[in-house]
């Protein structure tokens, strides 16, 4: 199979005839005694998933705890969304396409009325972040780039010696994941193009259904939260953020990203060429993990064949043809979502205690099969440890 899966990738095409029927989604039942199973093996807290056949909500969960005080986790419990944000934002970023309001290969240099570097504020970099130390190649910054974290920037510019972001390579060379380089194309839509991110996906989540979702915290989400458990077992609180950033600021609750998984793979809300560019082979992916962000490449021989960049996802070919995934993780958060095209089967899995990571991956694979998803690329020595 992976012989075929290199000559898919070097063809530019994946032979979807040649991809194995999907089998049977499990019963409820099995499904359950599968999650009790990852809850115990990892001392994880609380989980919550939702599985999507062929574009529809069918199955829809949550199992253990919200909080220290055991208050029970549930379909309406908000979570943290972390890194599925992005997911979002590029879904966002493609209407914006759609409607012509700026293409995936718009300079940002287009788009802003001064040079990027001369936006040094203290309310600007608290907002999004610091560019003055930029050379003059953040010109060739695009949307594409960005989104398929190819800017040359670090994850996030606090990890900079002066916390000023500065290019570690040419923008579009190689990937590299960058929270602040969505950050700098949030900021570019919002200061140059006169729009707001929290008001457009304000405007999807409302379309969608998503009645407990936003990019910025909400009192009426107070009333059922999920608090968080970090790799020691530790309880931490759920903050409450005060600013939209569409690297991973988003709310939402296992019922509510259920919805967007699905309108998602469905293609609800783009035109047929943006949904098909967000899961498009954008750029390849050249090393052996995520992260560190910057390792070295690996040589071509050595590289998965399949994986690329997509726009805010990544994507990949396995036994049941082309498919896509994002994570989302933070200190007390553990997340991810993961598709198969053909089929529009997906499985959302929302947990607010982080070592439940460590069953993700068995987990996708009970529900959906061997889908080929890269968790040995995402969570390196800890793929699929339960």
């Amino acid at each position: 199979m992976r012989f075929l899966l290199m000559l898919c990738a070097l063809a530019g095409v994946c032979a979807s005839a040649q991809a194995a029927e999907s089998p049977s989604i499990p019963k409820p039942a099995a499904i359950d005694a599968e999650v009790q199973r990852v809850l115990k093996d990892t001392g994880a807290k609380g989980l919550a998933i939702a599985v999507i056949d062929d574009g529809k909500v069918g199955y829809v969960k949550s199992y253990g705890v919200r909080n220290a005080k055991g208050e029970p986790l549930t379909t309406q419990t908000v979570m943290y969304g972390a890194s599925l944000t992005k997911a979002v934002f590029a879904y966002a970023v493609m209407q914006q396409v759609d409607q012509g309001r700026l293409t995936l290969d718009t300079p940002l240099a287009d788009m802003l009325p001064q040079p990027l570097p001369s936006y040094a504020s203290p309310d600007i970099i608290n907002r999004y972040s610091d560019w003055s130390a930029l050379d003059e190649r953040w010109r060739k910054l695009t949307p594409r780039i960005v989104l398929t974290h190819s800017s040359g920037f670090a994850n996030f510019r606090f990890l900079e010696p002066d916390e000023k972001l500065t290019f570690h390579f040419d923008p579009g060379a190689r990937y590299a994941y960058s929270g602040d380089g969505l950050l700098t194309l949030q900021f570019a839509m919002e200061t140059g193009l006169g729009l707001s991110l929290r008001d457009e996906t304000d405007r999807i989540f409302k379309g969608l259904g998503m009645t407990r979702s936003s990019l910025i915290w909400r009192p009426d989400f107070a009333d059922n939260l999920a608090d968080g458990w970090n790799d020691r077992g530790e309880v931490e609180a759920h903050d409450e953020r005060s600013k939209v950033r569409v690297a991973g600021s988003m709310d939402t609750t296992i019922g509510d990203f259920a919805r967007f998984a699905a309108a998602f793979v469905r293609g609800e809300g783009l035109s047929a060429g943006a949904r098909a560019d967000i899961t498009k082979r954008q750029l390849k992916i050249t090393t052996r993990t995520q992260f560190p962000p910057f390792q070295p490449e690996l040589p071509a021989d050595q590289q998965r064949a399949d994986l690329y960049a997509g726009l805010g996802v990544v994507v990949f070919d396995g036994p049941q043809g082309h498919g896509f995934y994002k994570g989302g993780h933070n200190d007390m958060t553990a997340n991810t979502w993961v598709c198969v095209e053909r089929s529009k089967r997906c499985v959302v899995i929302l947990s607010n205690d982080v070592r439940a990571e460590a069953g993700f991956a068995a987990l996708v694979r009970f529900v959906l099969g061997e889908t080929g998803v890269p968790y040995e690329w995402e969570y390196g020595d800890h793929a699929g440890k339960s």
